[in-house]
């Protein structure tokens, strides 16, 4: 979600009930505006809240010339203060799965997990304890970075590719018509891609390479792991993710509004094959 309007765009996602207290709205509208200045973004997008037990972690992006691949994420604790938070690695990635329950809201406070794996030693299997350590700023970031990678997402020709490979904001997209806009087909994730090469030859032949670089969401699995629904009539489109819950995508049809957010716990729903 766009930092700049804030107060405006942060409405469209009401309906998700996420909301901004006034005060927050104002601390966020200032100190966001400081941070892009401060770091020489090109732009800034409010990512979300993440829910902690003492505190929550208010996360921002900010991109720069390349906005795929040129991005950095911050966390503050009370929208005035930010922090850089670390590049989340596969290694962190897979600590951070292990653990489970709720974020305690304290960066420096280090989770420990103990693990019982089997280990093969000759032709015996043994059990051996592996202890696993995470700090929770760490588990914060492989958190942002996971719902990143699978549910950020953007609106068909929202973005094109140029010939030297940098993304940047396509100033030719008006919106999706209502029409368009009522179709998974319609919407991409923003990451790089991943299913384009088990595409058919006749399939790649009707892409735009120059806008359809990203993979669509309606290739999701399991399928009906996203919830689309018009609201305001035709006026506003909200996507929801059933794997991610709390994240929430809105699309003015015909304009080029568009946003996404993460409200939630930072807990992934397994369960989801189960509820389909």
């Amino acid at each position: 979600m766009n930092a700049e309007g804030l107060h405006l765009s942060i409405n469209y996602a009401s309906g998700s009930g996420v909301i901004l207290s006034p005060e927050q709205k104002a601390a966020l509208e200032t100190s966001l505006v400081i941070l892009k200045t401060n770091y020489k973004f090109q732009k800034v997008l409010l990512w979300g809240k993440v829910q902690g037990i003492k505190d929550d972690y208010f996360i921002a992006q900010g991109t720069g010339k390349d906005e795929l691949n040129d991005q950095k994420s911050l966390y503050s604790l009370n929208c005035v203060d930010w922090h850089l938070l670390p590049p989340a690695s596969e290694a962190m990635k897979e600590k951070a799965a292990v653990v489970r329950g709720r974020l305690m809201g304290d960066p420096s406070y280090e989770y420990e997990h103990t693990d019982v794996r089997r280990v093969k030693d000759g032709e015996e299997y043994t059990e051996e304890e592996v202890t696993i350590q995470i700090k929770e700023e760490d588990r914060v970031a492989a958190i942002v970075s996971t719902i990143n990678e699978e549910a950020s997402i953007v609106p068909r020709g929202a973005f094109i590719k140029t010939p030297l490979g940098e993304v940047h904001t396509n100033r030719s997209f008006e919106g999706l018509t209502v029409t368009e806009s009522g179709k998974l087909a319609s919407y991409m994730h923003f990451r790089e891609a991943q299913n384009l090469n088990s595409k058919s030859i006749k399939e790649k032949a009707d892409l735009d390479p120059s806008i359809d670089f990203l993979d669509n969401i309606e290739d999701d699995i399991p399928k009906g792991s996203w919830s689309l629904q018009f609201e305001r009539g035709s006026g506003l489109v909200c996507i929801r993710s059933l794997q991610w819950v709390g994240l929430t995508f809105y699309h003015v049809p015909n304009t080029t509004k568009f946003g996404c957010i993460y409200v939630g716990t930072g807990e992934k729903n397994f369960d989801i094959p189960f509820m389909l």
